[in-house]
């Protein structure tokens, strides 16, 4: 398996798909499958067989002809490359359903993320415990940040509040926000943003429903 080239660029359609590889990988390392053929990951997650080499190709991944890929090196090498093998702190803001549903969902630590906190202001959450996450109220938040210094802040407040709490959680330290609210926050360009709409993507699907009327 050869190594990734560092400072390497890949599109933003392949960073989504190569979690899709990674998922079916681990089904097949846990049948005890050894080796897997981009066909076989074709048929599994229907994306072509030359599309899943391309896109491993960005990595610096090739597979030997009627052999394929070992499955163990390569789930080591997507995984180091998504980030998914680094641990990086996170609080979570806002803790109404989905924040709670994301707090009880144990399964972003296997991926590298760690929620540490939770913040709100509403008094029947504010010092509770939600799967041994902490729930502070968010005037609490630059102390507790100043001990911990996470990087990462998941943003699922109310709309009406999305802008107000991105910045103050910005001017904290928070270096990388996961937007769960349908609203597009503005940030300095040096901040990350990554904007998850369950709303648009619901959108879709009724979309595509009807079309198949």
């Amino acid at each position: 398996m050869n190594e990734i080239k560092k400072g390497s660029t890949v599109p933003e359609p392949t960073l989504r798909r190569l979690p899709w590889y990674l998922a079916f990988l681990k089904m097949a390392a846990a049948r005890g499958e050894i080796r897997i053929s981009s066909t076989q990951i074709s048929r599994a997650i229907n994306v072509s067989a030359p599309q899943i080499a391309k896109d491993l190709s960005f990595l610096e991944i090739s597979g030997k002809t009627r052999i394929g890929y070992d499955v163990q090196s390569l789930i080591s090498v997507l995984e180091e490359y998504l980030g998914f093998t680094k641990i990086r702190k996170a609080f979570l803001f806002g803790v109404g359903n989905l924040g709670a549903a994301l707090l009880h969902d144990k399964g972003l630590s296997q991926f590298g993320l760690e929620i540490l906190a939770g913040f709100d202001v509403n008094p029947r959450v504010v010092g509770t415990t939600i799967q041994g996450v902490p729930v502070y109220h968010i005037k609490d938040y630059p102390g507790i940040q100043a001990k911990i210094d996470a990087s990462i802040g998941i943003l699922t407040v109310p709309v009406r509040e999305a802008q107000k709490v991105a910045e103050e959680i910005i001017q904290g330290g928070i270096r990388a926000i996961w937007n769960f609210t349908p609203f597009r926050i503005h940030v300095p360009e040096d901040i990350v943003v990554q904007n998850t709409s369950i709303y648009a993507h619901l959108a879709v699907m009724y979309n595509r429903m009807e079309a198949k009327l």
